[in-house]
């Protein structure tokens, strides 16, 4: 037996030595081209004598995520720690904020075995380095590369379609599931360091989203609520509608009103309702439409994304590309900035198509300047006007704020309410300042008085000023000139 062994060993210590003497001469004599087709071919023939084939599942196709890699992601993690391979030594363990449980899950470059109807499977977690240029430093340069992940899913020839047809959808519908159930919802903000070069996702960095606004705490008119929430409830349900009529199913929400008025609480409340991620965009910090299109490309679906200020966020009556500009030194050159046909590419262009189950939020405090474009339907599908508070948000916020449903004085601060035109926001920052209903409300009859004078004197100083303006056309017939001659002074405007 001894002997037998050390023949085996002998042998197989010769057979390596004439491999790895024959790679090496092959890299000296054959050229380089030659010598990976030779040994490509010989990887090639053995792997034709296995009965192990290997699926590569990467992290993203193109531009877009790749759904099958996250539903691997999410499955795997969902499965206890003793399905791991008893070899494996390194474990990554998570514990997010809102979770009950720790979650274990694979390392990389680690093995999990799985089964699937008596079909035996392995999964392996991997990750290759993609060179993507060079940066300057002084004199120095520095190489650019980013990370993929991939999965491999290895198993027996012979269960290909029985994988194919049914593991994986099998996979895919108990991610959705699981996704949904321990989802926490998250506001991403975009990370400008990551848009290049990294993967898609990482240009977006999130935090949870833990605001506690409902439609039940809106402060908004009854009828307006369940016409949004109907609307919303369409939208989720009308997948196949989408599809049918040529359409990318995403919608357009269009905010508008004046500040305090509830705009972000009812973002908030429409991400609560629907479990959908928040993507907060600014677009005065994006540099270019390539940039834009980067960001957008890698939100997710089954999320709100939330352009605030939009009529003042970007020069969108400027529909070029480019915008002249001079340096310190006098060297003209071209500025690259965000235009409005960028923009609308992708929320209503080719680029609309590129996700699903997205919902487009854009709000603003002065309608009126948006550029005519902007609001045709398709792209700010429902305009919702957040008025001042009306009788019935005093209501809501009065029984969230005191737990009082009626009140005395109600009338009468219903009837003040409408006059003195003031946010549910300023409502709520006075009731929040007492603990005694009473107290609340006779302070909120005295607010009410105040608004209201502030008002009436607001609008007699704007009509004294209007008429204190006085037109002056110039004596060569240049352009006209405003003269405002108001609190005794002189000012060109």
């Amino acid at each position: 037996m001894v002997a037998t062994v050390k023949a085996v060993a002998s042998a197989a210590a010769s057979i390596t030595a004439s491999v790895m003497l024959a790679r090496s001469m092959a890299q000296n004599i054959l050229p380089p081209g030659f010598e990976h087709f030779i040994f490509s071919g010989i990887r090639n023939f053995f792997s034709r004598l296995s009965n192990e084939l290997t699926l590569v599942i990467e992290e993203y196709d193109g531009l877009v995520c790749n759904e099958l890699f996250e539903s691997a992601q999410i499955y795997l993690a969902s499965r206890d720690s003793s399905s791991c391979s008893p070899t494996q030594r390194r474990l990554r363990v998570t514990k997010p904020g809102k979770e009950k449980n720790i979650i274990v899950t694979m390392d990389n470059s680690a093995d999990i075995p799985d089964e699937y109807r008596g079909i035996k499977l392995k999964w392996y977690l991997g990750t290759r380095r993609i060179e993507s240029g060079y940066q300057r430093h002084g004199d120095m340069s520095s190489s650019l590369h980013y990370e993929i992940r991939f999965f491999e899913l290895s198993f027996n020839k012979k269960d290909k379609l029985a994988v194919l047809d049914g593991y994986l959808p099998y996979i895919i519908n108990e991610a959705r599931s699981k996704k949904q159930e321990k989802k926490t919802l998250k506001l991403f903000t975009p990370n400008f360091d990551r848009v290049y070069p990294s993967r898609l996702s990482d240009a977006w960095t999130p935090v949870n989203l833990d605001h506690p606004a409902t439609f039940e705490t809106l402060a908004m008119e009854a009828q307006l609520k369940d016409q949004i929430l109907d609307d919303l409830r369409r939208f989720v349900r009308r997948k196949d509608y989408y599809r049918r009529v040529g359409k990318a199913w995403k919608r357009g929400y269009l905010l508008y009103g004046p500040p305090g008025t509830g705009k972000s609480s009812l973002v908030a409340a429409m991400a609560n309702y629907l479990n959908f991620d928040v993507y907060d965009l600014e677009l005065t910090t994006v540099r270019s439409n390539s940039d834009l299109r980067r960001l957008l490309v890698g939100t997710a679906n089954r999320s709100i994304l939330v352009v605030e200020d939009i009529d003042c966020t970007i020069e969108f009556k400027n529909r070029l590309s480019k915008k002249v500009q001079v340096d310190p030194s006098g060297f003209v050159q071209e500025k690259q900035q965000v235009t409005l046909s960028g923009f609308l590419n992708f929320i209503d262009g080719i680029w609309s198509s590129c996700g699903d189950e997205r919902i487009i939020v854009f709000t603003t405090n002065h309608k009126e300047k948006l550029d005519p474009a902007l609001l045709r339907p398709g792209r700010m599908d429902v305009h919702v006007h957040m008025s001042y508070c009306t009788p019935c948000g005093f209501r809501l916020l009065a029984a969230n704020y005191l737990g009082i449903e009626r009140h005395s004085l109600f009338k009468r601060i219903e009837e003040a309410i409408v006059e003195a035109r003031v946010t549910p926001a300023e409502v709520a920052e006075q009731l929040i300042k007492h603990d005694e209903a009473d107290e609340a409300l006779e302070y909120m009859m005295a607010f009410l008085g105040m608004k209201k004078k502030e008002n009436e004197e607001k609008e007699l100083a704007e009509a004294k000023e209007g008429n204190e303006k006085v037109e002056v056309i110039g004596d060569e017939g240049g352009v006209d000139s405003v003269i405002d001659q108001g609190e005794g002074k002189t000012e060109l405007i």
